[in-house]
């Protein structure tokens, strides 16, 4: 998910900033790519807490969604890409039943695409992707 985040400038030089769309998630660093890799990982701390609480990672808005915000000017803004298959919580094995043809026509896919590792990662990303354009 791609989640973006709003940093400024200091008169010390330094960049601080937070991602809108997680509240309370605030991030630091002496340079911007510094910052940058700091929201990274406070977002990776601030999601993790809210999957072991048993709590749903928020939706990322869009730049255009919070640009207009008091809070969101005079600064500059970046996308922070995070991996959120992680905070899903603990794998649970099922069992489904699929047409054989689009069965193998998934395996293929997952196979010649490194974006996913197994069917079954293929299978909840596309999962998540509908979810969240309901959400």
């Amino acid at each position: 998910m791609k989640y973006p985040v709003y940093l400024h400038q200091a008169e010390s030089g330094t960049f601080s900033g937070f991602v809108p769309d997680l509240e309370g998630c605030y991030f630091a660093g002496d340079t911007i790519d510094d910052a940058i890799a700091d929201a990274h990982a406070a977002i990776d701390v601030y999601l993790d807490y809210r999957s072991e609480k048993g709590l749903d990672v928020p939706a990322a808005r869009t730049i255009n969604d919070h640009k207009d915000y008091e809070d969101c000017r005079g600064g500059i803004w970046a996308i922070v890409d995070i991996d959120t298959a992680k905070y899903d919580g603990k794998a649970v094995k099922l069992n489904i039943t699929l047409p054989h043809n689009l069965l193998s026509r998934i395996d293929a896919y997952v196979t010649s695409n490194r974006d996913y590792s197994s069917r079954s990662g293929f299978l909840a990303e596309l999962a998540r992707r509908e979810l969240l354009k309901h959400s």
